[in-house]
């Protein structure tokens, strides 16, 4: 089973925002010497928890300073952009990576609903075009010609070449499961988002519906889970003290920077946010490698996975490279030479 890795290039409390895209480019770089099989990068808007915005313009960075990873989106949000304009840019980042591209398509507003305005005023009646848009990048993308009787016929994605994006569907649902299905796509579940409410449905859904394609005569599923491992579990709950006062933040609709788990642990909670975090820690991928690894395979096991994508935060930068350091070394994976 292939093990890769989502970065948000999440925002710390006390750091310029902008540090965190630079700390992502150096963990991309940490994730190849380490073995992991492609690199995502996401796509929010307007949220002060998370600094990527441009994952496109990210990519090309990463592509260009790493020379084994897959380096992908998580993902282009179609239904605000022109389906040229991405097609365009990943043939882009094709040619400065061949091979190692993956384009990820997700349908989400990527923030708040006045955020999505400011991004696309036609939003969201672009998510009711999203079939037709996805006819036409997958076309482009793969320098397909499109139907003569078709208004953008002639229109071509340049620059040609020999190779072309992989194309994901993303998804928290069984709908993008079946969108996968329809277009004969892999397969890659926000797990961190659904938190595994109808996963098991989902893949069913999706392995059942499957239309297989040139490009993937099967079907290929993923799961991208929250995980964190460190040398004891006592030091991982500790460090998960940080996503636990965010997620009691985000509940409220406030989505700031990470703070210190020491600054999370004297935070005054109300029994029922203690009553919230003692079901969330029961659930948590966190604790020592060994924990955390038999927990992701037995995920992968009871869903059929053919690969996992971990998403780690934590407030030390330095935590995070060592939390996916001991998870590429108890899932065995291979480092390349």
């Amino acid at each position: 089973m292939r093990l890769s890795v989502l970065d948000q290039s999440i925002t710390v409390a006390g750091r310029p925002q902008d540090a965190s895209i630079r700390e992502t480019l150096a963990m991309a770089r940490r994730c190849e010497e380490l073995g992991y099989h492609r690199f995502w990068v996401s796509e929010h808007h307007n949220l002060e928890s998370i600094a990527g915005s441009a994952p496109e313009i990210l990519m090309a960075a990463i592509a260009a300073t790493t020379q084994r990873i897959r380096v992908g989106s998580a993902g282009i949000l179609l239904p605000h952009y022109s389906a040229l304009k991405v097609a365009e840019q990943f043939r882009v980042l094709e040619a400065i990576a061949p091979g190692r591209i993956d384009l990820g398509i997700g349908r989400a507003p990527g923030g708040d609903m006045k955020t999505a305005a400011a991004l696309n005023p036609g939003f969201p009646a672009g998510v009711d075009r999203f079939a037709s848009q996805m006819d036409d990048l997958l076309a482009w993308v793969r320098g397909a010609a499109l139907p003569s009787d078709h208004r953008f016929h002639g229109v071509r994605a340049l620059p040609e070449g020999p190779t072309w994006p992989e194309v994901w569907m993303l998804g928290s649902t069984a709908d993008g499961a079946g969108l996968a299905a329809l277009y004969g796509l892999p397969f890659c579940l926000a797990h961190f988002i659904s938190e595994g409410r109808g996963a098991a449905e989902a893949f069913m859904a999706y392995r059942r519906q499957y239309r297989p394609s040139a490009e993937n005569p099967r079907p290929y599923a993923s799961a991208c889970v929250w995980a964190l491992a460190a040398p004891t579990e006592k030091e991982a709950r500790h460090l998960f003290r940080t996503r636990e006062r965010w997620r009691l933040r985000r509940d409220e609709g406030i989505f700031g920077p990470l703070v210190s788990p020491e600054e999370a642990a004297v935070e005054p909670r109300s029994a029922r946010a203690e009553s919230y975090l003692e079901k969330l820690r029961e659930e948590a991928l966190v604790g020592t490698a060994a924990q955390v690894g038999g927990k992701l395979r037995a995920m992968a096991e009871a869903w059929q996975l053919d690969e996992l994508v971990i998403l780690t935060w934590t407030y030390d930068p330095a935590a995070r490279s060592r939390s996916y350091a001991l998870l590429a070394e108890e899932m065995a994976l291979d480092v390349p030479e």
